[in-house]
């Protein structure tokens, strides 16, 4: 055996370690993001347990029926599950490395979940200026309380996209930026699945 194949073969078996390497620092991220992903839930459960319990705590103020305008929660909803698939369009322009089409793809996304956010900060500013604020009943303080905290959660997910702006510019497609792409695509989809929850459980039945 040459000293040359030697070679070779340290190069390749160093090589295929760092793959692996690789793959499981990123397995790990994602595992480790799964985990926060599953203590998020446990919040957003609890904001739902205690709005079942206090919906019908009015104190004589208004109703979810007096205050919730379905057709203008709509739109908020169609933003966001929308900016869902924008979204799954920029994980696909990842995968095909194409970072032109995934921060063209981000950039929508993160018009949608603007826009989404603005209605909210529109609908809360308006009810605290009629006095419905949530200080007025049990109620609206379970409301408030669940309706923003998923509000704050997506204004984070639009900062951490502004970072990832930032990072695709300047270091591209690496193997540090595709991770992270990843686990803001689960914390993106897990908030339009919380979404759905809120719309169907807080506005579809209040209404009803």
């Amino acid at each position: 055996m040459t000293t040359t194949t030697i070679t070779d073969q340290s190069t390749a078996a160093h090589g295929g370690h760092d793959d692996h390497d690789h793959h499981d620092v990123t397995g790990t991220k994602m595992y480790a993001f799964w985990v926060y992903l599953m203590s998020d839930l446990i919040i957003f459960g609890s904001l739902f347990a205690t709005y079942a319990v206090l919906q019908n705590g009015t104190a004589g103020g208004p109703t979810s029926k007096d205050l919730f305008e379905l057709d203008f929660v709509l739109i908020e909803t169609f933003l966001l599950l929308f900016s869902s698939f924008t979204y799954g369009m920029a994980v696909l322009a990842m995968n095909q490395d194409r970072l032109r089409q995934l921060t063209g793809w981000l950039a929508v996304t993160f018009l949608l979940g603007t826009g989404f956010v603005a209605m909210e900060l529109y609908e809360f500013h308006h009810l605290i200026e009629e006095g419905f604020g949530p200080d007025r009943s049990g109620f609206l303080s379970s409301f408030f309380a669940l309706v923003g905290t998923h509000g704050l959660h997506v204004s984070v997910g639009l900062l951490w996209m502004l970072i990832m702006f930032i990072q695709l510019s300047t270091k591209g497609l690496t193997d540090k930026t595709r991770p992270r792409i990843l686990c803001l695509s689960l914390f993106w989809h897990f908030l339009d699945i919380v979404w759905i929850c809120v719309f169907s459980f807080v506005y579809l039945m209040g209404v009803l």
